[in-house]
């Protein structure tokens, strides 16, 4: 038998228990919430919001307010000080460091030592557990998983609490024995400079039997790149003849799935879809024909969903309805409370509660009342690209308010690895894509009135990755902003055009 033929039974019993998350949803998530209650009630939060009194979930949101990091900063501030029982009980040692907010730039995500166990590495086990359910000929353990993450981030670090990526975080506190069959070697997984990892990486793990990979699509393909100059072959397979699947999140994948069907050209190869955050992990692919993510429901997290139509109209899980687009609002054994997260969601299946990520709540472009969400610009994109045969690598795009001729449009800026061979049918045949998609973009395009036909500018090779180095966010779990009512991060790109 072999290892991986082993190493099955222990997962067992986990892919039997996730049956209930196709009927019990109700049930597993005031589970949930319940126990949040009972853990924080001896917290300063929990005593200013009476958990210890709270009989269930209608008590939760009357004395509970709805909270951005904004309004949890002060106390995460205390707690990264060294103090206890604050918004989780006990002592927070780690940090996650996001992007930033509006007055910082970065956040610190608390990471308890539950919420890492219960959440964080629940959702990587069952990652596997649901692919060795779907592929029961898998031979997953009999080689190495590259794993693909960030670094910690001394300068940010206090007596007592420590910060890094999300991914250098879960790198440093795994068990030990997960660094057998691992690469890199964990030095070289923590490493800052991007540009030195990518290299190290790819020599560590050019010679080893690599039979799985997890990482943000963009950087996994940069290091796969560079991996292949080096060996000068031409498919990965060639490479790592026993890889058999891709553990990706972060971004959507769409735009780089067909690069990676041209460098991984086996029939035996699987992609299977996580969502994964510093706030928690919410969501796997569950069945590898449908792109929707089953959202797990049994970790420490309880989940509350505002209705991007009615703002301020908060429901939980069994209160949503299919196709509507939701802003996702957590509560978490991290010490999140109600806390909007800043993603968007569309329910595709509530038995079980199956969704697809949309957007995000500051990412899309309502300049003229069109509401664009990244979900449209990725179903735009992808028929554009099938219908030349381009390939997009990066984009971005933003609102021209009012030009010389009083135009109003939007503007994209798109790094191609397979350019079309003609600009501006890929440019017509996306904003077709985009009125079809959507009918207040296609309202706002009727007779060019309000919104004349978008504006494609090719962005030269590495253009975004040089934004991104400038700003300190080379690698990681760092994104470039696809959608934006600002023309911040399009007008620096185009500056370094």
């Amino acid at each position: 038998m072999s290892i991986t033929g082993l190493v099955r039974y222990i997962f067992e019993p986990r892919m039997r228990a996730l049956e209930k998350h196709q009927t019990q949803g109700e049930l597993l998530q005031r589970q949930v919430l319940n126990h949040l209650l009972r853990s924080a009630k001896d917290t300063e939060y929990g005593r200013q919001h009476a958990f210890d009194a709270m009989k269930g979930y209608d008590d939760f949101i009357k004395h509970t307010p709805v909270n951005t990091y904004e309004e949890l900063k002060e106390q995460i501030d205390r707690m990264r000080h060294g103090e206890q029982n604050v918004l989780w009980k006990g002592r927070v040692q780690w940090y996650a460091k996001s992007s930033g907010t509006t007055n910082d730039k970065s956040k610190f995500i608390p990471v308890s030592a539950e919420g890492l166990q219960k959440i964080h590495y629940a959702g990587g086990f069952d990652s596997v557990a649901l692919y060795l359910r779907n592929n029961p000929k898998s031979r997953l353990f009999d080689g190495r998983a590259l794993i693909l993450g960030g670094s910690h981030a001394p300068n940010y670090n206090l007596p007592g609490s420590l910060v890094g990526d999300l991914s250098a975080i879960l790198i440093e506190n795994i068990n030990p024995l997960a660094n057998l069959v691992r690469v890199p070697k964990k030095e070289t997984a923590l490493l800052q400079d991007f540009e030195v990892k990518r290299e190290r990486i790819a020599r560590e793990a050019m010679t080893k039997n690599v039979t799985n990979i997890s990482g943000v699509p963009s950087w996994m393909l940069s290091v796969l790149n560079c991996m292949m100059e080096m060996t000068g072959k031409t498919h990965l397979e060639e490479v790592w003849p026993n890889l058999e699947v891709f553990f990706h999140g972060g971004v959507a994948f769409t735009p780089y799935r067909k690069q990676y069907e041209q460098l991984i050209t086996s029939p035996n190869m699987h992609y299977m879809e996580t969502y994964n955050a510093s706030e928690g992990f919410f969501g796997l692919q569950d069945d590898p024909l449908d792109k929707a993510m089953l959202l797990m429901l049994d970790y420490g997290v309880f989940y509350e969903f505002e209705d991007m139509t009615d703002e301020g109209h908060i429901v939980p899980l069994w209160g949503v309805e299919k196709d509507k687009n939701y802003a996702m609002l957590i509560s978490t054994s991290c010490g999140l409370w109600r806390y909007k997260i800043g993603d968007t969601v569309r329910f595709t299946s509530t038995n079980p509660y199956k969704f697809v990520i949309t957007g995000r709540t500051k990412s899309f472009i309502n300049a003229f009342g069109e509401e664009l969400i990244v979900d449209n610009a990725e179903q735009g994109l992808a028929y554009a690209c099938q219908q030349t045969g381009a390939e997009v690598l990066e984009y971005t795009a933003a609102p021209v308010f009012m030009d010389a001729n009083a135009k109003c449009r939007h503007q994209w800026l798109i790094e191609f690895s397979k350019p079309p061979q003609d600009l501006q049918q890929f440019a017509r045949l996306l904003d077709q894509k985009l009125q079809e998609v959507n009918s207040d973009y296609e309202a706002k395009r009727f007779k060019d009135i309000t919104l004349q036909p978008l504006e494609l500018i090719e962005a030269r090779k590495g253009l975004f990755n040089d934004w991104l180095k400038l700003r300190g966010k080379l690698g990681g779990q760092h994104k470039v902003p696809r959608l934006s009512n600002s023309r911040e991060h399009i007008d620096q790109l185009l500056s370094l055009k």
